[in-house]
């Protein structure tokens, strides 16, 4: 046998002993990996409970969840209390240096929004079960309200969502906690001392309707005046001096029970809605500006009512917007008041919060 031929055997013997060897090796390593999948579907996740006490009926609601997850045999649940100097913010925190792997947020809008922002680029699923007043975000992520046992089987259940955060930085604050939160609308003005001026007893017997009383205390206050510098979904900045107005917003979600304040707001699209309002006229300015609240609720589209003459409303996407001006005015991220400010920059964190939602809206995205 000629050495040529001794060579080639060689090297076949040492390519069949190699793709003997990788195929060993691949069943090994996929043997690991159905091991590591069977580990992980047989293990029991553990669920931190991050609870309002304040809620009427929440101690109630504290022991049913527990009976839910007793009688499905899963790991008991862990509870964190928020408290008046400890928010949804720290108490999601603790939950997660504790281990949990996922955390439910249980209370109103407040209680949502301050868990939220703790949780924000972990990946980690958040749920809600929703017993407060409003429940916004709740309902724009169609998430049951009223039912309890309902809204615990979303949040344990796999079908999930990722959705922008929004976040309002007051940038003339000494306070070391600068940058807040927002999963609805964050706003100055009017809208914010509408809500400073919502009797919190009222609210617990009409719900959101109290919001309109608040509204009316502040209809024919002072209009705000300052300048706005936003940026455009394609990076270009437009600014604009001296605006006088009622109110600006800044949405992520843009539906409230029965009306649509932004109807092409999408909050997984990397962008805020904002919208700058103003009036004119005293109430025939108030009306019209209903009128076309209304118009695009049942149009779904930003635009105004072609009958306006005392209202109007600008609305504009971007990325980032920031405003000066000539006063201080109150501020609001969802519902709660931040106290007043002249210097306010709002920007958007894309995708940066799991939500377990029902499974039909997973499967839309």
């Amino acid at each position: 046998m000629s050495v040529g031929w001794i060579i080639l055997i060689v090297i076949v013997a040492a390519a069949a002993a190699a793709a003997v060897v990788a195929g060993i090796v691949a069943v090994v390593r996929r043997r690991r990996l159905i091991t590591a999948i069977e580990r992980r579907d047989e293990a029991s996740a553990t669920y931190a409970f991050i609870l309002n006490p304040s809620k009427p009926g929440a101690e109630d609601i504290r022991a049913q969840i527990i009976e839910f997850f007793k009688s499905r045999d899963m790991t008991p649940p862990m509870f964190i209390d928020t408290q008046l100097d400890k928010d949804g913010k720290a108490c999601a925190l603790e939950a997660m240096d504790r281990g949990a792997d996922a955390i439910v947020a249980v209370g109103g809008d407040g209680t949502v929004r301050t868990a939220a922002s703790a949780m924000a680029g972990t990946d980690r699923p958040f749920g809600i079960v929703p017993i407060g007043t409003g429940n916004l975000f709740a309902r724009n992520m169609g998430i049951p309200i009223g039912d309890v046992d309902a809204a615990l089987q979303v949040a344990i259940s796999h079908g999930s969502r990722k959705v922008d955060m929004g976040r309002m930085t007051l940038l003339d604050s000494d306070e070391p906690e600068r940058r807040h939160a927002f999963l609805i609308i964050a706003g100055i003005g009017f809208d914010a001392a509408m809500i400073d001026d919502t009797d919190p007893a009222l609210k617990k017997n009409i719900s959101w309707l109290a919001y309109f009383v608040g509204g009316v205390k502040n209809l024919f206050t002072p209009k705000y005046r300052g300048s706005f510098t936003i940026c455009g979904p394609d990076g270009r900045e437009e600014t604009s001096g001296d605006v006088a107005f009622r109110t600006f917003m800044a949405g992520n979600c843009g539906q409230i029970p029965g009306f649509a304040l932004m109807p092409e707001a999408s909050y997984d699209d990397g962008i805020l809605d904002f919208e700058l309002i103003d009036t004119t006229g005293g109430i025939i300015g108030w009306a019209n500006l209903f009128g076309d609240v209304l118009h695009q609720t049942i149009t779904r589209k930003a635009e105004q009512n072609p009958l306006s003459t005392n209202s109007s409303v600008d609305q504009i996407q971007g990325s980032r917007a920031e405003i000066r001006l000539e006063k201080p005015a109150l501020a609001q991220v969802d519902g709660d008041i931040l106290g007043r400010t002249s210097h306010i920059e709002f920007t958007v964190e894309h995708r940066a919060l799991c939500v377990r939602v029902p499974e039909p809206a997973a499967s839309a995205a």
